[in-house]
């Protein structure tokens, strides 16, 4: 497969799970009051790991011994659990965020993570100086978060704090699975950052959450959600996407995540979306297409946009 391709699949696949990661908001929701936060996490990325380990044993891959062309089954754990560390403490931070937030808001905040991964790349040298289309299409992106999520109204919450200390630890995941990614099977990988992460999770919830049959009977259907499409779906169709893809570019598609959060917090939860939301939505949409074109399609744009520009200035001041 051609690079051109290979990058065009990737966009494609990560665009799926953001949609999925988006409407797992509502998911989310519906959690809160059943099932505490990390054991919700820690189940959702167990059922995870089963959904993934399954496609393996379908395959006829084992698990755990990496195949010909990879990195060898020390560092699959290694970077695997780190991963799985990381996305522990990010998603736990979400969730408990959305006990004192908006599905909204937290959508907003969360994606915030498309203008940290440029920032966080550049300051640990994960890549040269980006492309302007790149910081051009991560500002559309996060203008169009902030008309969508932010009010007149709005307020600094307990639970906003969470959701962007999640962004700031997701960003760090997202450039981690860049740079692995391409070293190891994608399924492997996906595996062992699940395994890791719920059992994290499972753990903490262990020890400071009550559990009971009944909250768990209660709280089947979001964690089914979570675990089979979100985690198990969702989150391998990263691993395998960042494969082929800039972390920047990556982050500016999975902006898309909090567009599908407040469309499913409004065809499920009932949740305002006005004109000033669809514009932030269309503004989120322009920079995940502009992060797509080619430099020199790009170029060409901004060139014809700029003489427009100039022949509208100059018509106006003509005095004829």
């Amino acid at each position: 497969m051609s690079a051109p391709a290979r990058s065009l699949r990737a966009a494609a696949l990560m665009l799926l799970a953001s949609f999925i990661w988006g409407t797992a908001f509502v998911a989310q929701t519906l959690s809160i009051g059943t099932v505490g936060a990390f054991t919700f996490t820690g189940l959702r990325f167990l059922l995870g790991a089963a959904v993934v380990g399954a496609w393996l044993a379908l395959r006829g891959i084992a698990p755990f011994t990496p195949t010909a062309g990879h990195a060898p089954a020390r560092l699959l754990w290694r970077h695997g659990a780190m991963l799985g560390a990381v996305v522990a403490v990010s998603i736990s931070l979400q969730q408990i965020g959305l006990e004192s937030t908006t599905v909204a808001n937290a959508g907003f905040i969360s994606s915030l993570y498309v203008i940290l991964v440029p920032f966080l790349g550049l300051a640990l040298r994960h890549h040269g100086p980006l492309a302007p289309g790149i910081w051009a299409s991560s500002v559309l992106a996060l203008v169009g978060m902030y008309l969508l999520s932010v009010r007149g109204d709005f307020h600094v919450r307990h639970g906003d704090w969470l959701e962007l200390a999640g962004a700031l630890f997701i960003s760090v995941q997202i450039l981690m699975l860049g740079r692995w990614a391409p070293r190891h099977e994608p399924l492997q990988l996906a595996l062992v950052q699940f395994l890791v992460c719920g059992m994290l999770a499972l753990a903490a919830g262990l020890v400071v959450e009550p559990i009971s049959v009944g909250a768990l009977v209660d709280g089947l259907l979001p964690i089914a959600y979570g675990g089979v499409l979100s985690v198990g779906i969702a989150y391998t169709l990263q691993v395998v996407a960042q494969r082929d893809a800039n972390p920047a570019h990556a982050a500016v598609i999975f902006s898309m995540e909090g567009v599908f959060a407040a469309l499913a917090a409004w065809l499920v939860l009932d949740q305002r979306l006005d004109a000033r939301a669809l514009a932030g939505c269309a503004l989120v949409f322009a920079g995940l297409v502009l992060s797509q074109l080619p430099r020199r399609a790009l170029t060409r744009s901004l060139l014809a946009s700029w003489g427009w520009l100039r022949g509208r200035r100059a018509a106006a001041s003509d005095p004829a």
